[in-house]
């Protein structure tokens, strides 16, 4: 099968970023006389084909103007899902042989684009055309009626097609379909996540996981494919308007997939959400560079942006119809929230991920092996200090801000959050206390002579300025880090009057490569939580917002640290501005 080229570069395996692993020999995987001769992690063409001819071959559209057409998939479904979701492989040393290297797939856009569509050919490959004994393939959704708008296409797809037909026997009132040949099965199953735990899937979907109250049924599905080469489990859905809920976190972490594949080798993410502010605009235009349906700008009545959350549009999704629906949105509040979510695929709340992790890790400048390794470089230097103390019962942060963009953090916690916080990061939380990222105090909460003592011994370090501090950390503690280290200490606060400017600024130095943060993991993991928040009647200005911290595990402690810093150096640029001005006018 002569395989089509797109016009865009998602589609070229090469600018697909894959582990450098070399293990395992000659793939030798061959499809229509076309055998793949690499070896170790790779793009197997032949294994990508055959999912796109099954496609073509055995499956027909269902509804629409299309219905009962050929299921020829479109350049996106094609080159920036089906493909790289069957054709990328990497050896199994426990299996012997080559097998998928996505588990899991997060297929993230706007409503009315064939989500449903698109993965009922998929389950219906894992059913009968992915060579899997005894496949067990289950589908869910809020309720069975919802889990149904897959399961539905799939079986007409089946009573639509001779060959599907003849080999699969549908089982009505169970919603089963029944493979003979290879004792398999798919069928839909309750969201109850208590009654799944006994099976043992080889592909599974859950669809529109904004509807999930949590992320129980995940897990136990998640958890049951231990005994599967390569399972396959899918979750499909459009943006939520619940920023703290399983479905946001979900999105989210596909978000960070797609800038930093390398966090989740196993993870497959598709996300397609029209930005809302600048950075994410920018965002975009950086990972998906020469991309023809890359937004343009901000403006959500732009039809020019309306394709990259609607990449079906013009194809089997109507223009006319999302015309409609916009003139009907820019008149009416409501409707203008909906049009934002299902439309344009945006999260309808005022707060954002700020950070993009690839805009952080491009500012890296040398890479420190631990904390001590940087402190040669900075004694003795000028610099402004931000201190951040939350409650003795969780973590503490001190930012130092050099002239020169250079960062040095420390981390204060007690012994008894390490447990809490250990899951949150994969253990890592756990390994960057043994490496020294972070002072472990004991007890059950922060030691603040500790504190104090490492305060002083910055202090006696560099040229420290001034501090900037969260008025929230009250008078004894600026007193005691006066007395200790005469530092200058300023008040100032979180809100949108104090932290706007330095937020903007923090952005620009991202930007221009003008930190070096050393790859402080810490601070990277809570670059990675920072969200700002904007007011509804003022855009411009925006704040930090601290997260759930019970729930979520995370933490942004070193970010507002950070931001004080910042906010410190720019009061100084001010000041000297001033006297600049000054001088001139007596002059």
């Amino acid at each position: 099968m002569a395989t089509r080229q797109p016009t865009f570069s998602p589609a070229d395996p090469a600018t697909r970023w894959r582990p450098q692993d070399r293990k395992g020999g000659r793939c030798g995987y061959t499809f229509r006389a076309k055998t793949c001769e690499r070896r170790g992690a790779h793009y197997c063409e032949p294994r990508a084909d055959r999912v796109v001819q099954f496609f073509a071959s055995l499956l027909v559209h269902t509804k629409g103007p299309s219905a009962r057409t050929a299921f020829t998939l479109k350049p996106w479904q094609e080159f920036e899902i089906v493909r790289p979701l069957f054709g990328e492989v990497q050896w199994s040393s426990e299996w012997g042989r080559y097998v998928r290297r996505y588990r899991t797939a997060t297929i993230v856009m706007s409503r009315k684009n064939g989500k449903s569509a698109l993965v009922s050919g998929i389950i219906l490959y894992l059913l009968v055309g992915d060579d899997e004994e005894s496949a067990e393939i289950y589908g869910a959704a809020k309720d069975t009626k919802q889990a149904g708008k897959v399961f539905e296409p799939a079986l007409r797809m089946v009573q639509l097609s001779p060959v599907l037909a003849h080999r699969l026997r549908h089982i009505k009132s169970s919603r089963r379909l029944i493979d003979e040949q290879t004792a398999s099965q798919f069928e839909v199953i309750s969201a109850d996540a208590d009654a799944q735990l006994g099976h043992n899937p080889h592909g599974f979907y859950l669809d529109e996981v904004l509807s999930q109250p949590d992320g129980s049924l995940w897990t136990a599905m998640r958890t049951a494919v231990g005994a599967r080469a390569q399972p396959l489990l899918i979750c499909m859905t459009t943006e939520t308007n619940e920023p703290v809920s399983f479905g946001a976190d979900m999105i989210d972490e596909a978000e960070r997939i797609v800038e930093d594949p390398a966090r989740a080798p196993h993870a497959f993410a598709f996300v397609r959400k029209m930005p809302r502010a600048q950075d994410e605009l920018d965002r975009l235009a950086r990972l998906h560079a020469d991309h023809p349906d890359l937004p343009v700008s901000l403006d959500v009545w732009d039809e020019a942006n309306w394709k990259w959350a609607n990449p079906a549009l013009d194809d089997f999704l109507s223009r006319n119809a999302l015309r409609e629906e916009a003139l009907e949105a820019r008149n009416d509040r409501k409707k203008e929230n909906s049009f934002r979510q299902f439309r344009a695929n945006q999260r309808v709340q005022t707060a954002t991920r700020y950070i993009s992790l690839d805009l952080w890790d491009s500012n890296i400048g040398e890479l420190a092996l631990n904390p001590a390794w940087m402190l040669p470089r900075l004694e003795g230097r000028k610099c402004w200090a931000g201190l951040d103390l939350s409650s003795k019962l969780d973590m503490t942060a001190w930012c130092c801000l050099f002239e020169d963009g250079a960062l040095w953090w420390r981390y204060w916690a007690p012994e008894s959050v390490i447990p809490l916080l250990n899951d949150p990061t994969g253990g890592a939380f756990e390994q960057w206390c043994d490496d020294g990222w972070i002072t472990v105090t004991d007890g059950d909460t922060i030691d603040y002579e500790q504190v104090y003592d490492d305060i002083e011994t910055d202090c006696n370090t560099f040229a420290i300025e001034q501090c900037i501090y969260d008025f929230w950390s009250g008078e004894p503690v600026r007193q005691a880090v006066v007395e200790r280290t005469g530092l200058d200490m300023v008040e100032s606060k979180t809100t949108y009057d104090r932290m706007t400017e330095p937020m903007k600024e923090l952005t620009r130095l991202l930007k221009v490569r003008e930190f070096r943060h050393f790859g402080n993991p810490v601070s990277r993991w809570m670059a990675d939580n920072l969200e700002g928040k904007t007011p509804r009647d003022d855009p411009d200005r925006i704040r930090p917002v601290k997260p759930d911290r019970e729930r979520s595990g995370k933490r942004i402690d070193g970010m507002p640290a950070l931001l004080f810093a910042i906010d410190g150096r720019q009061r100084a640029e001010d000041t000297s501005s001033v006297y600049e001005q000054q001088g001139l006018m007596i002059l």
